[in-house]
């Protein structure tokens, strides 16, 4: 299960994600992604709720990324350290911005 809490104000975006993000919940932030990126300047996708990324989550976010690079900027916030030890292995920890 996926809890996504959404804000938006003058082009920027902002995520807070609850729980796994993985190939049953990935279409849903894709999905919400897809429905704000044309208006975003720079985002922010909060992971303190979240507990696990998968490959199907990974590839929505390299997805979000090569589109924010285009457009403006994007970074994820709260990574615990089960999830940046994901990103370190799979090299996403140099591919994305993470503070």
């Amino acid at each position: 299960m996926l809890n996504i809490a959404k804000t938006m104000e003058n082009g920027q975006g902002s995520l807070a994600l609850e729980g796994r993000l993985d190939t049953t919940t990935a279409p849903e932030l894709e999905k919400e992604l897809s429905c704000l990126m044309p208006d975003l300047r720079a985002l922010t996708l909060d992971f303190a709720g979240l507990d696990y990324v998968s490959s199907a989550g990974l590839r929505v976010l390299l997805s979000a990324q090569k589109t924010m690079n285009k457009q403006g900027n994007m970074k994820l916030t709260n990574v615990n350290a089960t999830v940046m030890e994901i990103f370190e292995v799979t090299g996403f920890s140099d591919i994305l911005t993470i503070v």
